[in-house]
């Protein structure tokens, strides 16, 4: 599946407000509620799982990547993007605080892996999380994703 069919334009969202991890958690879940990709107990699944397994979401400095399992409700595979106006601790003391929220839904774990992989090719650039970081708008955010290795 094509990154662009995932990072769809109403998965996008920038300058949000989080007291705490759940509720950027919980941002990104709203937006994949709102447009149909995932079922209302989803987000919840997703805390649930960073709650049972830690920290381990916070993947790079300032950058958490939340997910659940197909069957806690994905309806259509999708990644919601968040950057929040004020960073938060995750409790990863390498990687926190975060400013920005990658919510992975997938039908699959066939999927799952490839949405990773894709996701992981921007992320893990430094002249990305730059751009990601200094976006200006919901467009410019969701366009870094959309870069090609080649042109980085």
């Amino acid at each position: 599946m094509n990154i662009e069919n995932l990072i769809r334009p109403e998965l996008v969202e920038i300058n949000v407000a989080a007291r705490n991890w759940e509720e950027a958690i919980r941002a990104a879940g709203k937006l994949m509620v709102a447009s149909g990709a995932v079922e209302t107990r989803f987000p919840e699944a997703m805390i649930r799982v960073a709650k049972e397994f830690g920290p381990y979401i916070v993947v790079a400095p300032g950058i958490a990547l939340p997910h659940a399992q197909p069957e806690d409700g994905v309806l259509k595979a999708s990644i919601a993007v968040v950057r929040l106006n004020e960073a938060v601790n995750f409790g990863n003391a390498d990687n926190d605080p975060v400013f920005l929220v990658v919510a992975l839904a997938a039908i699959d774990h066939e999927e799952h892996i490839q949405g990773l992989m894709e996701v992981a090719n921007v992320l893990g650039n430094e002249q990305c999380v730059e751009k990601l970081k200094a976006a200006k708008t919901k467009e410019e955010l969701r366009e870094v994703f959309f870069i090609k290795e080649e042109a980085i």
